[in-house]
């Protein structure tokens, strides 16, 4: 993976895998070791360099600090010693210590706080191995701990929550509190990635210039700032052309849905169909405001608009940059063709909810783009900055600008104005382009991880919509697994990792397959998540 970016990031940076330091020339030689003794040793996890192997000193020593944040020895909110005082403890080399240091900050475990020096932000979750075969899919949670292998764990002939029911509006709350040691849920991105330094930089900036004036009542479309900001970001990165007065700033996509569904409902459109499988959560988010939710079935060239048209839908939600769950994009025929059903009085809600993580293929321009009279187009940072920021965008078509405009402010006046503001200077100074392209980086690692993992430990599972985002999913042939995926979920969190079932977003009928996220977990962590699932399934 590579390293984070200059806000949160390591001691030292590069962008290949600096060699040991410990067999090569260091700028910084080795302290000489005490008359008497041969090996460097430390108070510091009593830590002795003699039990290194020979040229693997960088390698011991990250493996020791993964231990121990692992144990609890170093909990989150530990600072390590200086590097040049490791070192000199050691009496190794100090890039020994960095190279140490630094891959434990691209694995997420650590950050560089300036002044206050290498922080533990994250500790990693490790997977115990399934020791024991359930007689079903479903079982209660295990103490993993407390087994060894004599002992059968406890059955029983349900699953634990948040599987022991169809999904309901509160299921995402469950899934997110469950506990787990790997959690490979969709829809997490890693957030200790969050430019914290470049954040605080631009706020104190916003701060500095803001007029007093500025912290009254704005415009509820957004600040000035930010819809220009927002109207450039999508020229540069998404090839649509949009006037700032034509971008109305969101809490997010979610309320994007809700302002919509409220304004088409008054407009006597009952219904958005949505594509199966397609996303539960706004499928909720929909049928909360009242809308009905037809499903279109989706294929290898994305949403079969031939079925949206025996449907007699008025207007549909897609995600054409790439489909949720499977990944796919939308071919070109079947753009032209959607793009036809929409001149013929449809309208297109277009969710690009990560279209700017791509790895393996071209962009693919926004539908808004080529249609602007029918796309009513929402984005927001979520996927890329965090999702506690709340900040979304949606350019409406003309015919329900106003209406929408007249939704948000009647929903809460507009967005908060200062996250606007320094949002627009992160998006103007570069530094969100900086950060997408570190991002782009770590997830391609995390990405060819699982999928290594998964052709390791689900031998015929099928990988689909691999080439971007921050998720894949996997389905399973006849040989394969023939289950509920459901359950297969619920014993996958009962052994600690959490997934996703595919049938949670499908309204039809489905084979049976899984969702994973990779972008928030390490490799290691995503190798033994999958692994977990592997034994699950051998299990089963």
């Amino acid at each position: 993976m590579p390293p984070p970016c200059r806000d949160n990031g390591p001691v030292h940076r590069s962008k290949e895998r600096p060699v040991d330091r410990s067999i090569t020339p260091s700028p910084s030689p080795p302290v000489s070791p005490p008359p008497g003794t041969s090996h460097g040793s430390s108070d510091f996890l009593q830590l002795n360099v003699g039990d290194a192997p020979v040229g693997g000193r960088a390698d011991w020593l990250a493996q020791e600090l993964r231990r121990a944040v692992a144990d609890g020895r170093l909990p989150v909110g530990s600072r390590l010693p200086a590097t040049r005082t490791l070192a000199a403890d050691l009496h190794v080399s100090r890039g020994v210590v960095t190279e140490a240091y630094r891959r434990l900050t691209e694995d997420g475990q650590l950050a560089g706080r300036g002044r206050s020096g290498t922080i533990v932000v994250a500790a990693p979750v490790s997977a115990a191995p399934v020791t024991a075969a359930p007689t079903t899919m479903g079982t209660t949670p295990v103490d993993h701990q407390s087994l060894d292998h004599h002992h059968q764990p406890p059955r029983t002939p349900h699953p634990p929550t948040p599987f022991a029911a169809p999904p309901g509006p509160e299921i995402f709350d469950e899934l997110r509190t469950a506990p787990a040691r790997v959690d490979l849920a969709p829809g997490l991105l890693d957030l200790a990635a969050f430019p914290r330094a470049a954040w605080l930089r631009a706020e104190r900036a916003v701060l500095t210039d803001l007029p007093s004036a500025g912290f009254g009542y704005g415009d509820p479309r957004g600040t000035p700032a930010l819809r220009r900001a927002v109207a450039n970001w999508l020229a540069r990165n998404r090839g649509i052309r949009a006037d700032p007065d034509e971008v109305l700033i969101v809490a997010g996509t979610a309320q994007a849905l809700g302002l919509i569904a409220d304004v088409l409902h008054r407009d006597g459109v009952p219904e958005i169909a949505v594509e199966d499988p397609g996303s539960l959560g706004a499928r909720q988010h929909l049928r909360y405001w009242r809308m009905a939710t037809p499903p279109i079935p989706v294929d290898d060239d994305g949403i079969r608009v031939d079925a949206l048209r025996a449907s007699g839908a008025r207007a549909v939600l897609v995600t054409p940059a790439h489909q949720f769950p499977t990944g796919v994009v939308l071919g070109g025929a079947r753009r032209r063709e959607l793009m036809r059903w929409a001149a013929d009085g449809g309208l297109i809600v277009e969710d690009d909810y990560d279209a700017e993580h791509r790895y393996d293929r071209a962009p693919v321009r926004a539908l808004r783009s080529l249609l602007p009279e029918q796309v009513c187009y929402a984005g927001s940072v979520s996927k890329l900055l965090a999702p506690a920021l709340r900040v979304g965008w949606l350019l409406p078509p003309p015919k329900y600008r106003e209406a929408l405009t007249d939704a948000k402010r009647f929903a809460d006046l507009g967005n908060a104005a200062l996250p606007q503001l320094v949002l627009a200077r992160l998006m103007e100074s570069g530094e969100l382009e900086r950060l997408l392209r570190l991002l782009r980086r770590r997830h391609r690692r995390r990405r060819d991880a699982m999928i290594a993992a998964v052709r390791a430990h689900l031998p015929g599972a099928r990988v689909h919509g691999a080439a971007a985002g921050l998720h894949l999913t996997v389905t399973f042939g006849p040989e394969g697994y023939r289950g509920s995926d459901t359950d297969l979920a619920a014993a996958a969190l009962t052994h600690g990792v959490k997934v996703h079932p595919l049938s949670w977003h499908a309204q039809r009928p489905s084979p049976p397959g899984l969702v994973l996220g990779y972008a928030a977990r390490t490799p290691d962590e995503i190798t033994q998540g999958v692994a977990v699932i592997g034994e699950v399934l051998r299990s089963g």
